[in-house]
């Protein structure tokens, strides 16, 4: 086999095993992501690859006390997206699931 089919071999299967590999994430469920930088909130609509799309985000500057702000549902800074965010999943630190109203207001 010639070097550049060993390489679409590889590339090919690589391919394959991402599109059929399980997501951690359902359509639907709204989440509230830790990020290597900061916050997201938002509702899932798909995964592609290593993004996944969130619908009525928003990007969290501040939580405030973290306990209370997923007991409530109450943040202390909050910037709403105008679009659909495509969040790469690999600067996810961890993910909680959201019991409240996705915030859509500036605060």
């Amino acid at each position: 086999m010639d070097k550049l089919k060993l390489i679409e071999a590889i590339l090919g299967s690589q391919c394959e095993e991402s599109a059929s590999a399980e997501s951690a994430f359902e359509k639907g469920e709204k989440l509230l992501i830790r990020t290597v930088t900061h916050y997201l909130t938002g509702r899932v609509t798909k995964q592609i690859g290593n993004f996944l799309f969130l619908d009525d985000a928003a990007w969290i500057a501040d939580t405030g006390r973290f306990h209370d702000a997923l007991r409530t549902g109450k943040l202390s800074e909050v910037e709403p997206a105008l679009s659909t965010v495509r969040l790469n999943t690999g600067c996810i630190v961890d993910v909680y699931e959201w019991e409240h109203e996705l915030p859509k207001t500036q605060l």
